[in-house]
């Protein structure tokens, strides 16, 4: 075999290439996702599905059998056939959406021009809140537009969905906002 000037350089570098990353331990197998499973006897464990993005990874949730329901740790369920046990940044966070205790509880209202925040009581807010939806779906209702054509919609209102509810409740809450006739409706996990 002849080696000439060119083909000594490129069997050089396929060789350095070759030593280079090769001792850096690449494996071309597919890999196994291997969650570490919680096996508790006074836990209850409930599969359900992690709510930040469309995905749908699996996620198992226990929770206190004794009485308190309280959650005791979220983990990627490995039965699961999106994400085989394995979950992002987020998802591997989700308890401290069921579990914080600087949640807030209470209803907080803060009047125009008023730089305080007040305690309110619940009946209030969900009428004060019904009360407003309805003034400002009143007064920007547009039944036909320029044309003669009915659309029935309401440009006073937007609607921006929340990360921390499932797939099921997006959809009736877009359902709710279309009842309305808002138009303009989006989703955390779109923007």
């Amino acid at each position: 075999m002849k080696l000439g000037r060119r083909e000594f350089i490129k069997l050089s570098a396929t060789a350095t290439a070759v030593t280079a990353f090769g001792g850096l331990g690449f494996n071309l197998k597919p890999t196994v996702a291997k969650a570490q499973l919680l096996r508790l006897d006074w836990a209850k464990e409930t599969t359900s599905i992690c709510c930040y993005c469309s995905v749908g990874c699996g996620v198992l949730v226990h929770t206190d059998k004794s009485g308190g329901g309280r959650c005791i740790n979220i983990e990627g369920d490995p039965d699961h056939p999106i994400n085989e046990g394995s979950l992002c940044a987020k998802g591997a966070a989700l308890f401290q959406v069921a579990e914080n205790e600087n949640r807030m509880t209470k209803v907080l209202y803060r009047a125009p021009y008023s730089n305080k925040w007040v305690e309110a009581p619940w009946d209030w807010a969900l009428d004060r809140i019904a009360k407003k939806v309805k003034e400002a779906r009143d007064e920007t209702f547009t039944r036909t537009n320029a044309q003669g054509q009915v659309v029935n919609r309401t440009n006073g209102i937007a609607h921006c969905g929340s990360a921390e509810v499932e797939n099921e409740e997006n959809w009736f809450m877009q359902a709710m906002m279309r009842s309305l006739g808002l138009v303009y409706i989006e989703h955390q996990a779109r923007i």
